[in-house]
């Protein structure tokens, strides 16, 4: 068995680098290969299988009878095989036949062995085919032998595409446009706004051109120059960037920059050169590595960091290619759109914020570091886009409308007749509102309404004076965990706390403690049991918190520390049962204690409250009432949890409905139960920033919304046109009569009574 993945690796590449060089048919040097690999790592079967006309065709084998060449053939996603191809993942198995996926092919003769390993073939981030090894022995490969069968994979790439073996389309996709149509396309609303422009591609395709290396050192040499390089390009970045004194892009960056100087990734890097790689390959290499790393992290906030190092190894490749950069390095020459795979922070913060009107992003999320830093930019984003590639072609004409979540490329005279109309009505609507801030929410029968608004980075305190708002209902305190590459000494956490409730002033700031944990874990907090089933409703929140009781207890200090002199607002998130809440209320109190203790200031008043997330609490909500001080509803998790029902899931997505009689009932039971003990209760969840839904929580005894930002003019329009008394009866009238959902009932009613719902 092989010592190293490198010493295999390297074994297999120099016998690889003759075949490959030799004056022989393709399908020769396939053979040829088959039986180096076999012979290498010491097992009876070596195949190797590739994509034509849609299927997985046996192109080669050592081991499996010669008759099955060119005969077995395997629709992606078909056996062990298709489904390596389709998942573009490794199978390792000890009993092949025990796989679910498992199909027998009898012509292959491969009854008689047991184990097997495949590893995709990957040609422009898409399988092209599988390189597969089988043995009689029930055993499972070790790494290091499949570290070598990816390495080697990666070679292979190079062979087939140069033959002409694959089909180009199933290789990466093509950079043709496949219409010339005007056309529609959707995606995920990431930073809201409305932009044209024409289309420019962030970066061209780097195609390496040799995988396999002549001279390791000379190699090792040029990937040291490009890391210089690099690292000097993002230290002029962080230097340069410029939208606002503080904020968490800053931050943000600053984690970046770290991953620019992180050793382990040069080292991995170095130890693909020393297999037998070229700089190229051996970057490329480890970027496949992270890909498909990325693909099994359910956590949108690990793959988010994992796409930064994936940004960086872009930028590594250009350098050590000399190939041409990226869009923002040639200059952008008019009014642009920019579409890319995915973007980091640096790249974006590249580019001629005069000529940048908006981004596509084919992948992207509400918490990725790009969206961070294009809302500090005051850029539009788009993501999400599904075959952007392919739809839109380089300097198409594109309308922009995140609002709407959706892109128009090639518009015709309609669709820009339409969009120039819908931007003209949002810029209406946006005096509108603005135009609103400092009328207070006040329906037309003088009953007033509470808006607050969310928030979680330091810039978002701004909102208030845009808005109006009453204060901040909720201040999500883990964003600052979420986008540090360490945990938060207490003396940073302290400074931004202090800046959000100097930012708020008289107003009041109600601030979450840290909610980690489930789908929102951290890099540097691990947990020993590994991961969870049900993230949702796992070791999270508080939960969490008063188990890993020193993150609360250094959180309390630089929030009493902060709010010195000034009211103190605590809320703790998933409170399942009244003890729980009493546990953290003590922690905070004996935190209180301490730095009493060291004679330093405290808050003139503490106002501690409770989320209710979990259903259970509404069982024993009338214990828990008396030591609250204020109650606020999480909507999002609490409505899940209720029907049962995943809310990512578009399968369940009818069922996931605010305006259901169980939710509204639920919520109403809740109201009441508050009321009678004097008990402050807001929503601060999504459903609060929809007109229509809030109005219905209006109708049902809440009051008090915490939303976001831009819902706040909508929401205060609503308001102000609504006639309480009346919604009251109305909501009674329905939920008396216990329809499916009292949606279409509202959005009547709603009309007749001339209520604003834009």
């Amino acid at each position: 068995m092989p010592v190293s993945a490198v010493a295999s690796a390297r074994e297999i590449l120099v016998r690889l680098h003759d075949v490959m060089a030799a004056r022989t048919p393709a399908q020769a040097k396939l053979n040829s290969v088959v039986g180096i690999i076999a012979e290498a790592i010491g097992s009876e079967v070596c195949s190797i299988y590739l994509l034509r006309e849609g299927v997985l065709e046996l192109f080669a084998t050592r081991g499996l009878s010669q008759e099955a060449v060119h005969v077995t053939k395997l629709a992606p996603g078909e056996g062990l095989i298709g489904t390596i191809a389709q998942n573009v993942e490794v199978l390792n198995l000890d009993e092949a036949a025990s796989h679910p996926d498992f199909a027998y092919k009898p012509e292959t003769g491969e009854d008689k062995f047991h184990s097997f390993a495949g590893v995709p073939i990957i040609r422009r981030e898409r399988a092209v085919g599988v390189l597969a090894v089988q043995h009689g022995d029930v055993r499972r490969y070790a790494d290091v032998e499949i570290e070598a069968l990816q390495t080697v994979a990666m070679v292979l790439s190079e062979l087939i595409a140069n033959a002409g073996l694959i089909d180009e389309a199933s290789g990466g996709g093509t950079d043709r446009i496949q219409t010339t149509a005007p056309m529609r396309i959707a995606g995920l609303k990431l930073v809201d706004g409305m932009a044209s422009g024409c289309a420019v591609y962030h970066q061209p395709r780097i195609t390496i051109e040799h995988t396999v290396a002549e001279d390791t050192e000379a190699e090792r040499h040029r990937v040291y120059a490009a890391f210089d390089k690099m690292r000097a390009q993002i230290d002029g970045i962080a230097r340069e960037a410029e939208f606002g004194v503080g904020g968490e892009h800053v931050e943000v960056i600053a984690t970046y920059k770290m991953f620019a100087y992180d050793e382990g990734w040069a080292r991995r890097i170095n130890e693909a050169i020393d297999s037998g790689l070229t700089a190229e390959a051996a970057i490329e290499r480890v970027q496949q590595r992270t890909r498909q790393r990325m693909r099994q992290i359910d956590d949108p906030l690990l793959a988010d960091r994992m796409h930064d190092l994936e940004d960086l190894s872009n930028r590594l490749l250009r350098i050590v290619s000399g190939q041409m950069g990226t869009a923002a390095q040639l200059g952008l020459r008019q009014d642009t759109i920019l579409i890319a795979r995915n973007l980091g922070p640096a790249e974006l913060l590249e580019y001629d914020r005069r000529r940048l009107k908006g981004v596509i992003l084919e992948e992207g999320s509400l918490t990725a570091h790009v969206t961070i830093v294009a809302r500090a930019m005051g850029v539009p984003v788009l993501g999400r886009v599904r075959d952007v590639r392919r739809l839109i072609g380089e300097g198409d004409m594109l309308l922009l409308d995140v609002t709407g979540a959706n892109v128009f490329a090639r518009p015709s005279a309609a669709m820009e007749e339409a969009f120039g109309a819908k931007l003209v009505l949002r810029q209406k609507r946006k005096a509108a509102f603005a135009a609103l801030r400092d009328v207070p929410p006040v329906t037309t029968d003088g009953h007033r309404v509470t808006v607050m608004v969310n928030a979680g980075l330091r810039d978002d305190v701004a909102a208030l004076d845009l808005t109006g708002a009453d204060g901040i209902g909720l201040f999500r305190t883990e964003f600052q965990f979420l986008v540090s590459a360490t945990l938060p000494q207490r003396e940073r956490q302290q400074r931004l706390y202090k800046e959000v409730l100097d930012g708020a002033g008289d107003r009041p700031v109600i601030f979450r403690t840290i909610d980690i944990g489930g789908d929102k874990a951290l890099p540097y907090l691990k947990d020993d049991e590994g991961d969870e089933e049900n993230p949702a409703m796992g070791w999270r929140a508080l939960r969490l918190s008063l188990e890993r009781d020193g993150l609360m207890k250094v959180q309390a200090r630089a929030l009493l520390e902060a709010a010195a002199g000034r009211t103190l607002n605590v809320m703790f998130p998933m409170v399942s049962e009244p003890w729980e809440f009493d546990e953290a209320r003590a922690l905070f109190e004996a935190q209180r204690a301490w730095v009493a203790g060291r004679g330093r200031r405290l808050p003139t008043e503490i106002r501690y409250g409770a989320m209710l997330e979990v259903p259970a609490l509404a069982e024993q909500l009338d214990m828990l009432l008396p030591r609250l001080d204020f109650l606020s509803v999480g909507t999002n998790d609490l409505t899940q949890f209720l029907f049962a029902a995943d809310r990512a899931n578009p399968k369940l997505a009818e069922r996931y409905d605010w305006l259901s009689p169980s939710i509204l009932r639920f919520l109403k039971r809740v109201a009441g139960q508050a009321k009678a003990a004097g008990v402050p209760i807001a929503v601060c969840g999504e459903m609060g920033g929809r007109p229509l839904e809030a109005m219905a929580l209006i109708g049902i005894g809440i009051d008090r919304l915490s939303i976001t930002p831009a819902a706040v003019g909508p929401i205060k329009a609503m308001v102000r046109s609504l006639d309480h008394a009346a919604i009251v009866a109305e909501t009674e009238r329905l939920l008396a009569l216990a329809p499916r959902t009292v949606r279409g009932d509202l959005l009547d009613w709603a009309a007749a009574q001339g209520v604003e719902l834009a």
